[in-house]
């Protein structure tokens, strides 16, 4: 996945706000301006190449507040939009200290 490619469809604002991601930031009290900061400012944790529509990925970046949040997201097939799956913040039940490791179950 392309996380330069990710940033720039961020930054110029092209992004697609699926029903999914609008639910899930009203429940968790996440703002559309924390998922923008933690895309900016994120770095990528996982790929899931075989998601449909597209490809997407997991994102770890911080809500303007500094929190950590994570942000699924996916730039269509020809990169010119990006896809904002879902968002919610991670939690050490299932992370391990860094947001980055999935703890095995």
């Amino acid at each position: 996945m392309d996380l330069l490619l990710i940033k720039q469809l961020c930054s110029s604002h092209k992004l697609r706000w699926t029903n999914h991601i609008f639910v899930r930031l009203a429940q968790r009290n996440i703002s559309m301006k924390d998922v923008q900061n933690a895309i900016l400012n994120g770095e990528l944790v996982e790929d899931y190449p075989d998601d449909y529509p597209f490809p997407s990925c997991l994102i770890m970046g911080y809500r303007t507040s500094n929190d950590i949040i994570h942000i699924v997201c996916a730039p269509n097939d020809n990169g010119t939009e990006l896809w904002l799956i879902t968002a919610y913040i991670p939690t050490k039940d299932k992370w391990m200290d860094d947001f980055k490791t999935r703890r095995v179950e």
